[in-house]
């Protein structure tokens, strides 16, 4: 449970360790953690030696800061408040407002245990993770007289700036947050400078294992979490006891897993979304459960579109769920609810003034939604607030209490500094231009299952196949990268792994955290990650990836930048051009079981083909190109908790004066293709269609592979978001599928007509989609290539929102 969180990191994190017999021949099998009760998280002592390989002094740029070798004290005492921001801004960041984005000057920034006073905002700088011990998670202590929007503040507003802020709040990319306390009791109660973090973040962003302490005086303004604008991202293991909210949020779409309020006056209140997903929500003595403002049915009106919550248990708090307007046969709002557990709760479902759309008590809500309600080949819909199909969970997706299985990011914290191996130390230089292949071959069949592999900081050029053996765990530090580079990724018509996790048929443990898979173009003929591995039996989430992405592009050293691949496609779209990224993204094989979480351009597990150079100017737009994006022909079980899968040229946002801020995204056959897929779990899933078709139209540059079971009909020549051929057990909770342009050009937006369909299912496939949203498509779902769902009847601001769509 999430209030015993910090008490069993080592258990959670430091449990799963099983060597495959097809994986290395490891001789001393690494085993339980042994570090001692009394030593530090190994992250404090390991030696540290990663670069930035594309920083222009790679040898003199610190990735890695501890904040008391800045002058921090952690006594409780001392404000330590110019002591982290130093340690945060040394090294000429990217910060201040006057740098878009960067990814050549990226930091772990540590904080060993200790209670650190700060009076005003601690400021996390671009590509920035704040790391506190995770043995014995550090306190974040505002002072009385604290001043300022946050503790932790990653977009601060310009003074005098009009409402400017030092990040385009869609393009706040990387960032981490994990493992603090953050406490602001001594701030005043009716002080609303009494907040935790100000988290106005987009993609590759996460906050993990938090405790956030606050007033729980009637009178309290203070609030855990605020964010009031952005684009995607992931938070879990999270704790809000007191405040007047435990979260304010607002932001296009995000993914929530295993939070717990507690004495809140609201736990979640939310101002605007195009969707969010709740996975594992327990409310205990609050006023009201989730506060939603709703009724916002055009773009100048949005408020929140879509909010899905599943697992929820909620105990002596009077409303479970509140709107701010009543639905009367529309839209306003859709709301979907699965597997909730009330004690004493007198309203599941209520409205402001008042009435009661669903009586509570102490009772279970199996399946309710709100909104228009489709089957099969039925376009009409119904608009519903009830009941709606209970989609069919196969135990092989659940836990012991039949929850949707959860596992939290791995940080080993029992595991002592000699239980680690260093892959510098061991011959890999990661200094973005020698060939490590050789190099990390020999580093995984030397130390697969006998230690933790830790990825210095670096960029590690793989030249052939890079095989992950089963029975590995790899820890990365400020998002380490591997890239595939030459002629072995050359063919698109023979296309190779550049990256394999798992030999074919193998099972066992594997764990890869903080990782980034990359290429360095041109690569038309590279399959990024091929995952092949097989959890152990009776392990769920034993083979997994956490807070690690594809990113593909946009970036120092990819080649695939704003010089070589401009929006006017001059780069051109032969195979022998550089903008080739890649053949495909991510593979699940057939034999494989995955459990990805915080990835795809969402929060995280993020499968990003670049729209816009990262290390440009953070606005001019990219033309690159990805033939498919994830294509799964897994048995399961399979989750992708917060999952996103894009080739972005830009994104679309919006701002607090309701204004819709453009700029891109994907992959150009697909974003997500399940093919003989079974048990999958998705949510929350998310896309955009590539924004230079249908010019050239799919499958353009590239050609269909029945190699891949790549579809064969298209329509209008865009990418298909999903497309799910003879696959069964598929649920997906929360979709947001996002087709913004035309030609580059947006005037389909307002006809609704960028793209004619998005999601096809065909016919013999089981699946259940709930809480599913679209921007710019007339068919938001088709079976058998045929449009069912038109957008016209689902207005819901921005997009368009169809609640539940089943076969039967």
């Amino acid at each position: 449970m999430p209030s015993t969180l910090l008490a069993v990191l080592g258990v959670l994190f430091g449990f799963f360790t099983l060597v495959s017999s097809l994986g290395s021949s490891c001789s001393a099998p690494l085993g339980a953690g042994t570090a001692a009760s009394t030593d530090p998280f190994w992250l404090q002592n390991i030696k540290h030696q990663g670069i930035s390989a594309f920083n222009s002094n790679p040898a003199g740029y610190q990735v890695f800061r501890n904040v008391k070798d800045f002058g921090a004290k952690g006594d409780g005492v001392t404000d330590d408040t110019a002591a982290i921001n130093n340690a945060i801004a040394s090294g000429n960041r990217c910060g201040g407002g006057s740098c878009p984005s960067s990814t050549v000057t990226p930091a772990v920034v540590y904080f060993p245990q200790g209670t650190y006073v700060v009076s005003t905002p601690i400021i996390a700088y671009y590509y920035t993770q704040l790391i506190g011990d995770a043995r014995h998670p550090p306190t974040l202590l505002a002072s009385a007289n604290f001043a300022g929007m946050a503790v932790i503040d990653v977009d601060p507003y310009i003074p005098g700036g009009g409402g400017a802020q030092w990040y385009t709040n869609q393009n706040n990319f990387f960032r981490s947050i994990r493992n603090f306390v953050i406490d602001v009791r001594q701030v005043p109660a009716t002080n609303d400078q009494g907040t935790g973090i100000h988290w106005q973040v987009a993609q590759a962003t996460s906050l993990v294992n938090i405790v956030f302490q606050m007033s729980t005086a009637a009178n309290t303004a203070h609030q855990g979490i605020w964010m009031e604008n952005g684009s995607g991202g992931f938070m879990g293991d999270l704790v809000f006891n007191g405040g007047k909210f435990g979260m304010w949020v607002g932001n296009q779409q995000f993914t929530v897993r295993n939070i717990t309020i507690n004495n809140a006056n609201t736990a979640v209140f939310a101002i605007w979304n195009w969707g969010w997903t709740f996975q594992g929500v327990t409310i205990n003595n609050c006023q009201v459960g989730f506060d939603l403002t709703t009724g916002g049915l055009t773009q100048s009106t949005q408020t929140v579109g879509a909010e899905a919550i599943i697992d929820a248990t909620v105990s002596n708090t009077p409303i479970f769920v509140r709107s701010s307007v009543a639905s009367k046969g529309k839209l306003a709002g859709s709301l979907v609810i699965n597997n909730a557990h009330l004690t004493n709760v007198p309203v599941a479902i209520g409205v402001v003034g008042g009435a009661t759309v669903l009586a509570g008590g102490t009772t279970t809500i199996t399946s309710w939604g709100q909104g228009n309600v489709f089957k099969g080949t039925n376009g009409a819909g119904t608009f519903t607030q009830g009941n709606i199909p209970a989609p069919n969970k196969p135990s092989s997706l659940l836990d012991s209490t039949g929850r949707i299985f959860g596992k939290s990011h791995p940080q080993y914290a029992d595991y002592a500094v000699s239980q680690f191996v260093s892959v510098k130390d061991n011959g890999a230089k990661g200094d973005g231009h020698t060939d490590d292949t050789a190099a990390l071959k020999a580093i995984f069949a030397k130390f697969a299952g006998c230690k933790i592999i830790f990825f210095d900081a670096g960029t590690y050029i793989v030249t052939s196949t890079l095989t992950i053996p089963a029975g590995t765990q790899i820890v990365g530090e400020a998002w380490s990268v591997i890239a595939g580079s030459g002629s072995a990724f050359q063919n698109i018509n023979s296309p190779q792994p550049m990256v394999q996790v798992g030999a074919a048929n193998s099972q066992g443990v594997v764990e890869i955290t903080d990782i980034i898979f990359s290429t360095i173009g041109p690569a038309p003929g590279a399959i990024v990650v091929e995952w092949n591995v097989k959890q152990p039996a009776g392990q769920n989430g034993g083979a997994g990836m956490w807070d690690s992405h594809i990113r593909l592009g946009g970036s120092a050293g990819t080649n695939l930048e704003r010089s070589q691949c401009p929006s006017s496609g001059s780069g051109g779209t032969s195979t022998s051009s550089p903008c080739f990224a890649a053949f495909l993204a991510l593979h699940l094989t057939t034999g494989s079981t995955a459990y990805l979480e915080v990835h795809g351009l969402l929060a995280s597990w993020k499968v990003w083909l670049a729209d816009h150079d990262l290390d440009g100017d953070g606005v001019s737009q990219l033309e690159i190109f990805s033939g498919r994006g994830i294509l799964s022909e897994s048995a399961g079980p399979v989750w992708m908790i917060g999952t996103a899968c894009k080739f972005v040229l830009g994104r679309l946002s919006r701002n607090k004066s309701n204004n819709f801020i453009v700029p891109a995204e994907h992959h150009t056959l697909y974003e997500y293709s399940l093919v003989n897929a079974q048990n999958h779990y998705m949510g929350l899933i998310q896309t955009e269609t590539p924004y230079y078709q249908p010019n050239p139209a799919v499958p353009a540059p590239f050609s269909v592979n029945s190699a891949f079971h790549d579809p064969t009909v298209f329509s209008g020549g865009s990418a298909w978001a999903l497309h799910v051929t003879t696959s069964s057990n598929i649920i997906v909770f929360g979709a947001g599928l996002y087709s913004f342009f035309q030609s580059f050009g947006q005037n389909c937006l307002t006809p609704v007509n960028c793209q004619s369909q998005i999601v096809d299912i065909d016919s013999t496939s089981s699946i259940n989609l709930y809480s599913v949203s679209t921007v710019g498509t007339t068919f938001q779902l088709s079976v058998n290539n045929n449009g069912i769902i038109n957008q016209a009847g689902s207005p819901d601001g921005l997009a368009q929102t169809f609640t539940s769509w089943s076969q039967s």
